[in-house]
């Protein structure tokens, strides 16, 4: 509660936080609309490969030409305006950068952005929950071995359900589940690109109007971007994800406590300790009564009679049985929020949720029967969704994580709905990321690290 007290005194001191973005999109758009009204947080570069698109982030969002015209990271350094570039790579090398936003939402590039960044020194906030779901829990390790902070970026939904967590866990509520809400039926887990805007509902004319990507769109409406999420959740909680994947229970807040229970005692979920997602329709389309879709949530129990009575006593929503309450939040503000990690990592040495262990995975599985020959086109396009497992299965399959599954051929055929494995593809390129992977993999499948 003190990171803008924290800030103001080392901006009279004459020290701003000084951040380096790399990735200039939506996210980063919304780090750099926000940048600006915070004294002394100072965005000292910008880099994107294409530094015009960057320039136009930058003036949609309110920046003056003047503000982003910094000549070198050493002039930003000491001018205060900001450096535009396509180098990420020196964004990680500049001495005079305290922390990297990692928001390309490119899993190879954030990688590989964030092992650069580590060996520079830096604390990194990943954006990038592709990159974080396939290597965090390593990259968060060889971070901290640095005494750098590692961190989800407060904004977006995993970091906000890891700080709903840890309120359990501190209040001494038995933990029980925890997911976020979500638009999902079941017929959408097959979207392509090409009807990905018929379950948005827009119009030709209104998707031509604005910056739409519509792989980037279809990633969240085919189920792969919940399947990051939560993997990267139970990374960061030791909770679990499904043996099968989300099952995407319908719920409204009210029922909240009563779905995300085990089926033991009533519920929906097979036990608990699990990750899942509070879909806001019915099966039939149906749109749910109070539905969190923009949300995040945990379901908790009380330890003892004592405490069930006094939910009771101060409105918290529970189940008929009083056991088992819930808890969320209603909204995110994606990069609008991001500032917060930043400061927390360089302020107090603290990140606003990290990998802390191996134990969820997202893996490529068949859309449709794929045959030799074949080739991925990664998330949100036509060939794979993903679907969120517990490491120790993924390691047993063989699985391939989804932020490997782009621009690679298959080597054998893969049923619709099954999970592709590394063996049935060929792995030519990438192979520096295939290789930190690999080690993850070696070394730290379901093993707890020191936090």
């Amino acid at each position: 509660m003190n990171l803008s007290a924290m800030l103001a005194e080392r901006h009279a001191e004459g020290r701003p936080v000084r951040v380096g973005l790399i990735g200039a999109g939506k996210f980063g758009s919304m780090v750099l609309a926000q940048a600006r009204t915070i004294p002394g947080y100072h965005i000292v570069g910008v880099a994107d490969l294409d530094a015009g698109k960057a320039r136009a982030s930058l003036d949609r969002v309110g920046w003056e030409a003047a503000q982003y015209s910094a000549r070198s990271l050493s002039d930003a350094y000491d001018t205060g305006a900001t450096h535009v570039t396509e180098d990420a790579g020196s964004l990680c090398t500049f001495e005079g950068i305290d922390c990297i936003i990692e928001a390309t939402g490119h899993p190879l590039a954030g990688v590989r952005h964030a092992l650069k960044a580590i060996d520079g020194n830096k604390h990194i906030v990943m954006v990038n929950v592709e990159a974080d779901v396939m290597c965090g829990p390593l990259l968060a390790a060889k971070a901290r071995e640095k005494g750098l902070v590692y961190s989800m970026a407060y904004g977006d939904q995993p970091a906000f359900i890891c700080e709903l967590v840890d309120w359990v866990r501190s209040c001494g509520f038995e933990l029980i589940s925890a997911g976020k809400g979500m638009n999902f039926e079941p017929p959408y887990r097959y979207s392509t690109p090409d009807t990905v805007w018929g379950y948005f509902g827009w119009s030709e004319e209104e998707v031509a109007a604005g910056d739409f990507n519509p792989k980037m769109y279809n990633s969240f409406t085919d189920g792969t971007k919940a399947a990051i999420e939560m993997a990267a959740v139970a990374n960061g909680t030791g909770l679990d994800c499904p043996d099968d994947g989300l099952a995407f229970y319908p719920s409204g807040l009210q029922d909240l406590a009563s779905v995300f229970k085990p089926a033991s005692d009533g519920g929906r979920l097979p036990e608990a300790g699990l990750v899942d997602i509070a879909a806001s329709q019915e099966p039939d389309g149906r749109e749910v009564l109070n539905n969190i879709r923009y949300g995040m949530f945990v379901t908790f129990k009380a330890p003892d009679a004592y405490t069930r009575d006094c939910f009771q006593q101060y409105g918290l929503l529970t189940d008929k049985s009083g056991w088992y309450g819930s808890m969320w939040r209603p909204f995110h503000l994606i990069g609008l929020e991001t500032s917060v990690s930043v400061l927390s990592a360089t302020l107090r040495g603290e990140p606003t949720g990290t990998c802390k262990e191996f134990r969820g995975d997202a893996v490529a599985t068949a859309k449709k029967d794929l045959a030799p020959g074949d080739m991925l086109d990664g998330e949100g396009g036509y060939a794979v969704w993903a679907k969120a497992i517990p490491a120790e299965r993924s390691l047993t399959l063989d699985a391939l994580p989804i932020g490997l599954a782009h621009n690679v051929r298959l080597k054998k055929a893969v049923k619709r709905d099954q999970v592709v494995r590394m063996s049935d593809v060929e792995l030519v390129e990438d192979l520096d990321v295939v290789e930190v992977r690999k080690e993850q993999c070696r070394k730290m499948a379901t093993k707890s690290v020191a936090a």
